[in-house]
């Protein structure tokens, strides 16, 4: 079967559904497409006040959604993503008790964060409240955990509120943010990043949803020198599979506030616990996603 697709000169992903009833992502500006045969109608669409979103059934990976033509999430490989944003970072926190999420309106990092009996609160601010409604839907999976006594759903300006956060609020800070565009864009940029680090305890952890190290290394050598601008004393990456994503390859940014936390061995005992309920997490997976390919290494050592 041939696809013909026009010229796009976005920038960004831009998705489509062709004739023959598959959802197509090209990304021009790296060469890339991705598609998904789909199953039957769009199961729904609306422009709402932040962006468009559309939710599709596929017909091997379950439910999509997509947000401004771009994939966001399925029902089939959603853990990958959801699982190593969360737990590495929470199981390398000595005491993770005060987190905030910014963005993550399907609500899947929340309910990870939550599996952790440590976590006292879980703060979760997304600008657009149709996500999370959607999300709870179409993915009700992921939305188990948005009734528990320790969530707080907030649907507001995710900058803002960092930004009006008292000093040393939070122990983590999990930006599960879009592509640095629209919405996202200001996510991704030091002014954030110093408003991050002054909200973490002294021994906080920043996560940065960071793109993909085989099309994306240069956003992300630009993310983890931001990091140590503004005051991190270490940064390290975790790399994982995410075949809906641009490349198949995703990463997370984790950049600690004190340069010894970089060093921190995970909890043996957190991650033996947590990895009684994951997909993908286990502390062999957490291990391979800590080590860096050469060509990944090498780049982040030359903006260090």
């Amino acid at each position: 079967m041939r696809f013909i697709l026009p010229v796009l000169d976005q920038s960004q992903s831009s998705g489509m559904v062709n004739e023959n009833e598959w959802f197509l992502e090209p990304m021009e500006s790296k060469g890339t497409l991705f598609g998904l045969k789909l199953d039957g109608e769009r199961l729904h669409a609306e422009q709402s006040a932040f962006q468009h979103i559309e939710i599709y059934q596929t017909e091997t990976f379950g439910k999509l959604m997509v947000i401004d033509g771009c994939v966001m999430l399925t029902d089939r490989d959603n853990f990958l993503y959801h699982e190593m944003i969360a737990h590495p970072a929470l199981c390398l926190h000595p005491n993770p008790r005060r987190v905030l999420i910014i963005g993550g309106g399907d609500c899947g990092t929340l309910r990870e964060v939550l599996r952790h009996p440590q976590v006292e609160s879980a703060v979760q601010v997304d600008i657009d409240e149709r996500v999370t409604r959607l999300a709870e839907e179409y993915f009700p999976a992921l939305c188990d955990s948005n009734d528990d006594a320790r969530a707080q759903l907030l649907f507001d300006d995710g900058i803002a509120y960092v930004r009006n956060a008292a000093d040393q609020a939070f122990d983590l800070i999990i930006v599960d943010s879009t592509d640095p565009v629209g919405p996202a864009e200001g996510l991704f940029n030091r002014a954030f990043y110093a408003q991050c680090h002054r909200a973490l305890a002294d021994d906080g952890i920043l996560v940065q949803q960071s793109e993909s190290p085989l099309i994306h290394l240069e956003l992300i050598q630009q993310v983890h020198a931001s990091m140590k601008g503004e005051g991190f004393a270490a940064t390290r990456l975790v790399n994982f599979p995410q075949p809906v994503y641009p490349s198949g390859w995703w990463s997370a940014t984790l950049a600690f506030k004190q340069a010894e936390g970089a060093q921190r061995q995970a909890d043996s005992a957190r991650v033996e616990a947590i990895s009684a309920d994951t997909l993908y997490f286990n502390a062999a997976t957490l291990n391979g996603a800590l080590a860096l390919p050469n060509f990944v290494a090498k780049a982040l050592a030359e903006k260090a």
